[in-house]
C-alpha cells in the first residue's frame, strides 16, 4: 500500500514539473512580441516563417500566442 501512495504522490510532483515547464515556455519576451507582431504584419498566419525567425519557438507556439492574444471572437 505505501509503494502505490508513493507511486501517486511522484506522478503528481512530475505532472506539477511539466505543467510549470509548459507554463514558462509560452512565455514570450517584449522583443519576441514585437517581432511576432511585425512579421504577423508582413506575411500574416504564415506561422512556420515567423517561427524561423525566434530561436527556440515553434510554429504552434506562435500560432497558440497569437491567437490566445489577439484574436476576436466576434
Amino acid at each position: 500500500m505505501a509503494d502505490s501512495e508513493h507511486s501517486s504522490s511522484n506522478e503528481t510532483s512530475t505532472y506539477t514539473q511539466e505543467e510549470t515547464s509548459e507554463e514558462t515556455k509560452h512565455e514570450f519576451s517584449e522583443d519576441e512580441e514585437t517581432l511576432i507582431i511585425r512579421m504577423f504584419n508582413l506575411v500574416g498566419e504564415r506561422w512556420a516563417l515567423i517561427a524561423g525567425r525566434i530561436p527556440g519557438r515553434t510554429a504552434e507556439e506562435i500560432e497558440k500566442y497569437w491567437t490566445t492574444r489577439y484574436s476576436t471572437s466576434e
